[in-house]
């Protein structure tokens, strides 16, 4: 699947304040690795690089878009191409940081474990996760993809919200960590734009649906899916759409060896 990084920063001050609440957490003095994963055009990573400018920071990401874009505009950090699920660095982390990344990925219940694993004595696994799955911004999309007209071509790509409840990373995590910090934050976000919504999801839940279409068939999904979006979330009367988004947090730290 192709990525754009131009429309996924069309609102990149409201994806990148979860990162930057997600890193006020993390307490940690002097790093000497840091992997910034899923580090799509490399602004968390840099932010992680200035915060910590002795440490040897690595952005990982699928997306060779995103990471053209990344090297031109942070030549100073490495970047690597490749799979988190099949992450497996020669020098383990201080920390591991995620924003907005490992939702796309199944199996948390291996995938956190083996996070866990690439971490030092005394190292920080810090995600943060949207959780806004069953939202209408989402819910829309999947009933769209599943209807008589789209369910050959997309139905496929309906599949069971990724990211679990709290409760549930609590019952996984904790007994593989010395603390554990977790928390669920709903932005109630002020976009503009005729239709703002679509504007956010064609950056990301949207995008595999458009990849999977050819043709007219691309311009004709996406133009029902605004047609419904408009009505989830109106344009008020200043020209602005309120996208309430949800986004669950987790901050683990491994005991000191």
């Amino acid at each position: 699947m192709s990525w754009n990084p131009d429309q996924y920063h069309l609102y990149s001050d409201h994806r990148l304040r979860p990162a930057i609440d997600l890193l006020s957490q993390v307490d940690l003095f002097d790093p000497m690795t840091i992997y910034d994963l899923g580090c799509g055009t490399g602004n968390v990573t840099s932010i992680l690089s200035q915060r910590w400018n002795k440490a040897i920071v690595v952005g990982l990401d699928s997306s060779e878009q995103m990471l053209q874009k990344a090297r031109t505009e942070h030549p100073a950090i490495e970047w690597m191409q490749g799979e988190i699920s099949n992450f497996d660095p020669s020098s383990k982390a201080n920390l591991l940081f995620s924003n907005a990344a490992l939702h796309w990925l199944d199996n948390h219940e291996t995938l956190f474990p083996t996070l866990l694993e690439i971490l030092r004595p005394g190292g920080t696994l810090a995600v943060q996760m949207p959780n806004n799955f069953s939202a209408p911004s989402h819910a829309i999309l999947y009933e769209l993809a599943q209807s008589d007209r789209w369910l050959d071509k997309l139905g496929h790509l309906v599949r069971p919200a990724p990211v679990h409840n709290i409760d549930w990373y609590y019952d996984l995590l904790s007994p593989l960590v010395a603390k554990l910090n977790l928390w669920e934050t709903k932005y109630f976000q002020v976009l503009d734009g005729k239709n703002a919504v679509l504007e956010w999801t064609r950056g990301t839940a949207l995008r595999p649906f458009l990849n999977a279409l050819e043709g007219d068939d691309v311009s004709e999904f996406e133009q029902e899916y605004a047609e419904l979006l408009l009505e989830a979330y109106p344009q008020r009367e200043d020209g602005a759409t309120l996208y309430p988004f949800s986004r669950l947090f987790i901050v683990a730290e491994s005991a000191d060896a």
